[in-house]
């Protein structure tokens, strides 16, 4: 009975989440709010945990962006991404997944990279490149760079879990950062020297081509002229991610710079964000009108219900299965480390979201390790594992990777028949692999040197 009951919930489980899929868009997490419905009042399942703090976090910043999109800004740091593309085209497939990481690293979210897919197609297309290779790898990197940011959801959670383990916030990011960066440059170079990425041998391409369908390069915004307080909001927002890493550093356990703690790190990112809207709203003399009107505030607001409902579907089942989960991961990522990456990149696949899969899946993979404040020698599996939550281009449903293959009008960015069969699939997975290969070398060694030594009686958040 007990069999059959796991099989009916994870039945639902499943079902809801191909059926947000299906839907497509916010709906994604609409269908996880159904899926709570039936497993808790039909299958008799406790409701799981609602993410605040993840959704909270991503409001403030898409708050913080949509401000700086309304003054200029994202136009501005387009302009400039655009200028360093045009001027060195050749070498497009290793700078545009550097942009693209680099922007998200810098915002905390993955949709600023919508804004640089036209100017990518149009660049790789007038050297012959098909678009579909460095599209993919900018789209995935700008999803894996989620793990290294300061500002991010993902980030700011896995830090407050890991911090009474001894890994500290500003450690997290030393480790995260170049391991990340150099996990997406490796693929690219594999890309840009083996792949045959030639355009004119594209037959899509060349069908389009007679049909008349490739229309000239124009999506260049060099000579749009920008609102006056264009950069202000840019150094205004960069000062206000300066300020979150300062202060989340110094609250950090091994320097203690503030103590006591007044306000927590989410919280202070929150406010932080919030005062930088702030901000860009009186000083650039935003008409605020315009704020919900943007790209940005529209495909961040549909990420914060997709994960209120896939996440909360997720810890739903998660939760009521804990005890046999603990057991079976005990034993086998305990023995095969690198299995909690694979576990990872398939709840990324189905939960949508960075910060929803770290925070239905490492307190769980914490417990089942067996690592505690006193006993803390394996955390850094947990570090080194930690970009894998970022496969959410497995299934080609992502807002930026349908973004993608809509905007290269040449055909060279596609989804197979088979779905699985898309552009960013092989790519993204290379660069989620070396991501983590490179977490393995590395997390060991810097956790032992810089990792600070938690005391026996903290307690994990």
């Amino acid at each position: 009975m007990d069999t059959l009951m796991l099989v009916l919930q994870f039945i639902v489980l499943l079902a809801a989440i191909f059926l947000g899929v299906r839907l497509g868009g916010i709906a994604i997490g609409y269908a996880g709010g159904l899926g709570v419905i039936v497993l808790s009042l039909v299958l008799g399942m406790e409701p799981g945990a609602i993410p605040w703090d993840v959704i909270l976090i991503i409001m403030s910043v898409i708050a913080a962006i949509t401000a700086m999109q309304v003054a200029g800004g994202l136009d501005y740091l387009v302009q400039v991404a655009e200028r360093i593309l045009r001027k060195n085209p050749k070498q497009i497939n290793y700078l545009a997944p550097t942009i693209t990481y680099l922007l998200t690293l810098f915002a905390g979210t993955g949709h600023t990279a919508f804004s640089m897919i036209p100017v990518i197609v149009d660049v790789a297309k007038e050297q012959n490149i098909k678009p579909s290779a460095p599209l993919a790898l900018s789209v995935v990197s700008s999803q894996i760079a989620i793990t290294a940011s300061p500002v991010s959801a993902a980030v700011i959670f896995l830090s407050g879990v890991l911090e009474p383990l001894g890994v500290s916030y500003p450690l997290l990011l030393a480790i995260c950062i170049p391991t990340t960066y150099l996990g997406c440059m490796i693929p690219a170079f594999l890309v840009n020297k083996f792949a045959k990425i030639k355009l004119s041998d594209d037959p899509v391409y060349q069908e389009r081509l007679a049909q008349g369908l490739i229309r000239e390069s124009d999506t260049s915004i060099q000579d749009r002229v920008l609102p006056k307080g264009a950069k202000l909001s840019v150094l205004i927002f960069l000062l206000g991610v300066i300020a979150v890493v300062c202060y989340a550093t110094a609250i950090s356990e091994n320097l203690k710079l503030i103590d006591p703690v007044i306000m927590k790190r989410d919280h202070a990112i929150i406010s932080f964000m919030l005062a930088v809207a702030t901000f860009i709203t009186i000083f650039c003399k935003l008409d605020v009108s315009k704020l919900v009107e943007t790209s940005t505030f529209k495909s961040g607001m549909t990420a914060t219900v997709c994960v209120l409902g896939v996440a909360w579907l997720g810890d739903t089942f998660v939760k009521g299965h804990i005890e046999s989960i603990t057991g079976i991961a005990q034993n086998i990522v305990g023995q095969y480390p690198f299995v909690l990456a694979i576990a990872l990149m398939f709840a990324a696949m189905l939960l949508y979201s960075q910060a929803a899969t770290a925070k239905a899946i490492m307190p769980s993979a914490i417990l089942a390790l067996g690592i505690t404040p006193a006993n803390n020698g394996d955390v850094w599996i947990i570090v080194a594992s930690f970009a894998a939550v970022s496969a959410l281009f497995i299934l080609p449903t992502y807002p930026t990777l349908l973004g993608a293959v809509q905007m290269d009008y040449t055909g060279s960015t596609r989804i197979g028949k088979y779905v699985f069969n898309h552009s960013f699939l092989v790519i993204g997975i290379l660069m989620i692999v070396f991501s983590v290969a490179l977490g393995f070398l590395v997390a060991p060694f810097a956790i032992d040197l810089f990792g600070s030594v938690p005391t026996a009686t903290a307690a994990l958040p």
